[in-house]
């Protein structure tokens, strides 16, 4: 086991109550933990539970199950039964997502012993606050990781106060194991924007201004297209609000152009039905070839509407704002996102989508948002993961 300093320090004094690490993606702040849960749980009484929890199940397997399955084999790491039990070095332990408040029910009556917490920031605070007074046994600890967020978030409040906790921060650059070459465009990637100062510097920063202050006319606006190896078409939904949609070709290289787009506003016109939206959709992809259609999964008639017709497969969009935010903002950064001069309403979004400064997590202005939310639904749905 070959570990930074920061782990090693981690690995000596995290005997608090609550031992947290906090700070940068892949700073190392997860990969300590594939063998520091082992330990706990070896060492952990028989009095109380052991509970692995995540933002939902699915993330736990995949950040902290499956991993140390590939570390320690199926014997010793075994699967998320029915009953959100899993075999973990010979003891049964709970797993529970923590994403949803009603979710806090699930710990009540129990006392844990050990419990593990990945990705905190994105817990409910009722499911912290319970689980507070769950860790009720002599010897109950908390091992956790957690990317910064707002200054103003309720976990850095808990970490601001008297409760025993040891907290440690990373920076990227605490990871001497990554190699330059992905540190140095990672860094580009997430440039003069939130997402630096918290995935790269570990730091605690409001959201402010511009969603997207990265994207430039000089460089993201072009009519000179490559051949398209493969067309998609985005849609954001609506009736009185605006319904966008933009048709879209990647090229050989995954770089993604948005070639045109339909965009129609039902308060500054007439209302149009899901039928006739259906027909602008055909007029917007002509004799385009398109592999599939994404569209807000919260859309159910406009999709029904969609599939009647037998044209085009439809796939319900990715709808996670700030995971989707992130991922455009790499896009962009990374040049792998560009869009004709004839995107007029996308090109205006761009200047005007900004945070909402006067709430305390990180939320965006609901308005001039319609093609933003189009956009993220491709890159999140298609986009990333071909690029993986």
């Amino acid at each position: 086991m070959k570990l930074s300093a920061k782990q090693k320090e981690f690995w000596n004094n995290a005997n608090h109550r609550w031992n947290i690490k906090c700070g940068a993606t892949r700073s190392g702040k997860t990969y300590l933990d594939y063998f520091l849960i082992p330990k706990r749980i070896k060492n952990a009484g028989s009095k109380g539970i052991i509970l692995i929890m995540g933002h939902t199940k699915n993330t736990v397997e995949r950040n902290i199950l499956a991993p140390m399955r590939n570390i320690y084999g199926k014997s010793l790491v075994g699967r998320v039964t029915g009953n959100n039990t899993v075999n973990l070095f010979g003891r049964n332990c709970f797993v529970l997502g923590a994403d949803k408040a009603c979710q806090a029910s699930r710990l009540q009556g129990a006392g844990v012993e050990y419990c593990y917490g990945d990705e905190i920031t994105t817990w409910s605070e009722a499911v912290f606050n319970m689980l507070k007074s769950r860790l009720d046994k002599p010897t109950s600890l908390f091992d956790g990781t957690c990317n910064p967020d707002s200054p103003s978030h309720w976990f850095k409040n808990f970490l601001d106060s008297d409760a025993d906790i040891f907290c440690q921060n990373y920076t990227i650059d605490d990871n001497p194991f990554l190699s330059k070459s992905f540190v140095d465009n990672l860094k580009k990637e997430y440039a003069g924007t939130v997402l630096y100062d918290r995935y790269i510097l570990g730091k605690w920063t409001r959201a402010e201004g511009l969603v997207y202050p990265m994207f430039s006319p000089d460089i993201h606006i072009t009519d000179n297209f490559p051949p398209f190896k493969d067309y998609y078409v985005s849609i954001d939904y609506g009736t009185l609000n605006p319904c966008s949609m933009g048709l879209w070709g990647i090229s050989k290289d995954n770089i993604a152009y948005r070639v045109k787009e339909f965009y129609h506003n039902g308060r500054d016109n007439s209302l149009l039905t899901d039928e006739e939206y259906c027909d602008k959709l055909e007029e917007l992809t002509a004799d385009t070839d398109v592999r599939a259609v994404i569209v807000d999964p919260s859309a159910s008639s406009f999709i029904t509407a969609i599939k009647r017709r037998g044209r085009f497969p439809v796939r319900k969009a990715n709808n996670s704002v700030l995971d989707g935010i992130r991922n455009v903002s790499s896009c962009l950064s990374g040049g792998q996102l560009m869009f004709s001069p004839k995107c007029k309403d996308t090109i205006r979004e761009f200047s005007s989508y900004s945070w909402d400064t006067e709430k305390g997590s990180d939320t965006v202005i609901k308005e001039n948002d319609h093609a933003m939310d189009d956009m993220r639904y491709f890159v999140s749905t298609i986009l990333k993961k071909r690029s993986k």
